[in-house]
């Protein structure tokens, strides 16, 4: 999927993720029925979060999403967000499921997460460097100033 800016009242971005998150104890559940109802609750949740889904695998012991998301969020909040949602609904819709987590902990602690998007760290160092005024070649500093 090519690149949609996102554009607010003062920015324009693109800020992509890809998330990981894993069933507490790598418990296989996430099968049938339970593993539609997650991803059906993903998309819900991240339609809410103006979250764009932008590719998303759910094994049967964890959750693989890339989205594109707002500079207003953080990815610590969206993922507490959706690992919380989709606990409690899985636990509610799916009484077994709270039989095997009797601590109401449906997913492990913690998470995954790696910056994605269409620029690499080189493309932004060669604009950069692009920018560079010659009296700052000798000064060693990587910082520049235009």
């Amino acid at each position: 999927m090519g690149s949609i800016n996102r554009r607010g009242n003062h920015t324009v971005s693109w800020l992509t993720v890809h998330i990981v998150w894993v069933t507490k104890y790598r418990y296989p559940v996430l099968r049938g029925d339970v593993q539609r109802r997650c991803r059906d609750l993903l998309k819900q949740i991240c339609d809410a979060e103006d979250v764009r889904i932008l590719q998303g695998v759910i094994s049967n012991d964890h959750v693989h999403m890339h989205i594109e998301y707002s500079p207003k969020h953080s990815i610590s909040d969206l993922v507490k967000r959706m690992k919380g949602r989709t606990s409690r609904r899985l636990q509610s819709d799916y009484p077994e499921l709270s039989k095997r987590y009797w601590g109401r902990h449906f997913w492990a602690i913690g998470y995954g997460a790696w910056s994605t998007g269409n620029i690499t760290d080189k493309m932004v160092e060669e604009y950069l460097e692009h920018h560079r005024d010659i009296s700052n070649t000798d000064d060693q500093d990587n910082f520049i100033l235009e």
